[in-house]
């Protein structure tokens, strides 16, 4: 029992922060569904790079993903039936988006007003100068 504890309890409190980030929380629920390439994950979580090396790097630093090397290719999956189970249970636990929603702080929920606002916005113009692109709306 973790309360027992204080180690285990610090031990717990430090693997569930590796889970607690929601760029690597997204990679690791794709990788349930069996080993992956870089660009398969990239495809599927639209993360992009260089966040998904550094967030890949995280992961194998803290044993929740493994990687091995095919020719140019690197694949990932995910270290053992613990960190599944594990990825498993927190699915179980948030896949209604109603729940999920009760669990953002009251300033990043849908108000009512959100939802009924059916209007097209306008459509912005996009001046594209040197490394940034800025929009304006009229």
């Amino acid at each position: 029992m973790i309360y027992q504890s204080k180690l285990n309890a610090r031990a717990a409190a430090e693997m569930m922060k590796n889970y607690a980030q929601p760029q690597r929380l997204m990679i690791l629920s794709f990788l349930i569904h069996g080993e992956k390439t870089v660009s398969e994950i990239d495809e599927a979580t639209h993360i992009g790079q260089p966040a998904l090396s550094q967030q890949l790097a995280e992961l194998r630093h803290a044993n929740l993903i493994t990687n091995r090397r095919e020719a140019k290719k690197v694949y990932y999956a995910l270290m053992n039936e613990r960190v599944t189970d594990c990825i498993n249970q927190i699915e179980r636990l948030f896949t209604n988006p109603s729940d999920l929603e009760a669990t953002l702080p009251s300033s990043q929920r849908k108000r009512p007003s959100d939802v009924k606002k059916k209007s097209n916005p306008p459509n912005p113009v996009v001046v594209e100068t040197g490394a940034a692109a800025f929009a304006k709306v009229f």
